[in-house]
């Protein structure tokens, strides 16, 4: 056996050594399938002895734990769930936890094809981010500890839920606007179904109806491969040349905000004293275009630290009391209000 001592050794190396198929060796491993004690005992030993990298493998049935988190981000691409990764990321290290970050891009499939991979890398515990339906333990094989963030969980005692005050984030807006003045008001939607964005709708419906306010809405549809930001010049513009005229717009998030600000200072009107606008996110480019954007923050700082103590919390077994926990939104006000 110590001639076998190397620092990489194959599966189908370890299979021979231990008498079983490769399947056996890769269920064990995996810790998936059927296979008897005595069966799961030889090919560890032979693990053990035979490689140091696969000893980790080896270590982490063992003591069915790996200190490792699994992170699904639906765009890391996006400003704010890179923040929010960045900070989780942070948290966790300093707890002697590694992550593996999937960017699933939105995609269902992709989505699932993470899981199975975050699940054979013995993950102990998930953090979900977002994400256009509810999310169900269904489509894992074990038990895992699982953290919604700005997601809605589907039942399952191990899944929690932290999310930022979306509907206060949307009454703040609205009000916002009505304060400085704004009788006719539109909301502008992308075609997200997140719970996040039907949560902020629904604070500028209720705020509109209060006052007794006329309210309209415009959806952006995806235009090829434009941004977001591009689509909605374009559609806003062919609003206002057709005669839709706003004074005040709550946009669900920043980048659909800068296109309206675009269209607005192309055709000619003047923000704030013509139309003002309020987006959601503080992404960092709402400092930076003109006028300067008032916007919604999101707490990305409570959002991770609350997380990541929740999570850690549900892999030591422990029961979590507050299975919804509401962190507060600040507006922040710019030019453009």
């Amino acid at each position: 056996m110590n001639a076998m001592k190397k620092k990489n050794v194959s599966i189908k190396e370890i299979a021979a050594l231990s008498g079983v198929s490769v399947a056996t060796v890769s269920r064990v491993i995996n810790n998936n399938g059927r296979f008897s004690e005595e069966t799961r005992k030889k090919v560890l030993t032979v693990i053990e002895e035979t490689n140091y990298e696969t000893n980790t493998i080896a270590k982490s049935l063992r003591m069915k734990k790996s200190n490792t988190i699994g992170i699904l981000v639906p765009d890391i691409s996006n400003a704010f769930f890179s923040s929010l990764v960045r900070k989780l990321e942070s948290h966790l290290f300093e707890k002697g936890y590694s992550t593996i970050i999937c960017n699933t891009n939105r995609n269902k499939e992709k989505e699932v094809a993470y899981l199975t991979t975050l699940e054979s890398k013995m993950i102990d515990g998930l953090i979900v981010i977002s994400g256009q339906k509810e999310f169900a333990l269904g489509n894992l094989n074990r038990q895992i500890p699982v953290i919604c963030i700005d997601r809605k969980p589907k039942g399952g005692e191990g899944i929690a839920l932290i999310h930022s005050d979306n509907y206060q984030g949307g009454v703040v807006a609205t009000k916002e606007l009505i304060q400085n003045g704004c009788k006719k008001l539109t909301l502008l939607a992308n075609q997200a179904t997140m719970s996040s964005f039907k949560y902020r709708q629904e604070g500028f419906i209720d705020t509109v109806k209060k006052h007794q306010l006329q309210r309209d809405s415009l959806e952006i549809p995806p235009i090829g491969e434009l941004s977001q930001t591009e689509a909605t010049k374009i559609v806003l513009l062919e609003k206002l040349k057709a005669g839709e005229i706003y004074d005040g717009i709550f946009a669900l998030n920043d980048r659909l905000a800068i296109g309206a600000i675009e269209a607005i200072l192309e055709f000619g009107l003047r923000i704030p004293d013509d139309i003002k606008i309020v987006g959601f996110d503080n992404d960092p480019i709402s400092k930076y275009c003109y006028p300067k954007l008032t916007t919604v923050r999101q707490n990305t700082a409570e959002l991770s630290e609350r997380a990541c103590a929740t999570l850690l919390v549900l892999i030591e077994g422990q029961v979590v009391e507050e299975k919804q926990q509401i962190v507060p939104i600040e507006l922040i006000k710019r030019g453009t209000t």
